[in-house]
């Protein structure tokens, strides 16, 4: 089972999250690229700080957005916005390569991922975009997206993911972070309900009725209260369950 988490998601002088201490517990990091968060010299120095950690780098690709952190859907037309998704990746991967490594797999960020759950057109952008650069990097999305459909389509390897900080709606997609309820915090009580996802069981979703995921691969944000602490539960529940960590993009 891979461990993922969004990282390097500061700007300048402005730190979010401890980025140190979440690579020391996942396996696969999501690197911000510098459109919704992220900047050349924080790319550079996580890529160095998760080779040495024996951490896999991952392109977290998002909208030209820094202000909204990403967060907020934009309009763009579709051939901008693969354009912007190559841009993102080798910016990223110019830092992975100094650091001796390589960008090896693609997560979008935010509204984008939100957006390609539907958005057939945005959807085939950012796949366009992986095709371009690199059609041997899988890519990571929701179960049942059109993302990972399209993804599938064109030949690229695809990775469902689950997240273990997240409310769900019993249709599988994830409660809007507008509404209440949205993030979960309780460290204990996420854990126990990603042992319940790796091992094949059903959690409760928003309106109480139960819903089964088999990921992949389990992201926790490192925006989260307590992110580090509940990573570190969410590592020993999966690992308590009999399954060893392992990231899926080596």
């Amino acid at each position: 089972m891979d461990l993922n988490a969004d990282l390097g998601e500061g700007f300048g002088s402005w730190t979010l999250g401890d980025d140190e201490a979440m690579l020391a517990v996942v396996t696969s990091a999501n690197v911000a690229c510098g459109f919704h968060a992220g900047d050349a010299v924080i790319m550079r120095r996580i890529c160095e700080q998760a080779v040495a950690a024996g951490v896999t780098i991952g392109a977290q690709v998002g909208y030209r957005d820094l202000a909204g952190f990403g967060r907020r859907f934009v309009d763009i037309e579709p051939d901008a916005l693969t354009q912007d998704v190559i841009y993102q990746i080798g910016a990223l991967d110019g830092f992975a390569r100094i650091a001796g490594a390589r960008v090896r797999y693609i997560k979008p960020h935010g509204a984008l991922y939100n957006a390609i759950v539907t958005h057939e057109e945005q959807a085939a952008a950012v796949v366009r975009a992986v095709v371009d650069y690199d059609r041997t990097l899988p890519v990571l999305g929701l179960p049942g997206s059109v993302w990972l459909r399209r993804a599938e389509d064109a030949g690229l390897t695809v990775v469902g993911e689950a997240f273990a900080d997240r409310a769900y709606t019993s249709g599988g997609d994830l409660v809007s972070r507008r509404l209440p309820g949205s993030v979960l915090t309780d460290a204990d009580q996420i854990a126990e309900r990603c042992r319940t996802m790796v091992t094949g069981g059903a959690i409760a979703t928003v309106d109480g009725s139960l819903l089964s995921l088999n990921p992949d691969s389990i992201c926790v944000h490192g925006d989260t209260a307590g992110a580090v602490r509940i990573a570190r539960a969410v590592r020993a529940a999966i690992e308590q369950a009999g399954l060893a960590l392992s990231p899926f993009a080596a």
